[in-house]
């Protein structure tokens, strides 16, 4: 749960750098990862997928947005591009997909039920 939470968080934080012009920097690394390992709740792996859906589909728009010249620096930012944050976001992604995925199958729970 720590690592989805952690990639769901840091997305987040992304899309929020991307488009909120009153951006505050969260503080490295305690504010990008979650106070325990385990779940909250019951429904917490569920709304945490959730939101990491919501936020990816919001960078897909934000780079699909014709009015959004990519390589153009962020007015709030400090010579950061869209495209950096989009790249960014993906590679993150990628990096932590790809973990949780090695360690569901050294747990012998891959494929997913719904793929097998």
């Amino acid at each position: 749960m720590a690592a989805l939470e952690h990639l769901r968080i840091t997305q987040h934080d992304i899309l929020d750098f991307c488009l909120n012009p009153e951006y505050r920097e969260l503080n490295w690394p305690d504010d990008y990862w979650p106070p325990q390992a385990s779940p909250p709740g019951p429904g917490a792996w569920a709304d945490s997928i959730e939101q990491f859906r919501r936020d990816r589909a919001a960078l897909q728009r934000l780079g699909r947005d014709a009015r959004i010249e990519l390589e153009s620096a962020i007015p709030h930012g400090q010579g950061q591009t869209y495209l950096r944050e989009l790249l960014l976001a993906a590679d993150h992604a990628a990096y932590h997909i790809g973990e949780l995925v090695v360690v569901r199958r050294l747990l012998g729970a891959w494929p997913p039920p719904s793929k097998r």
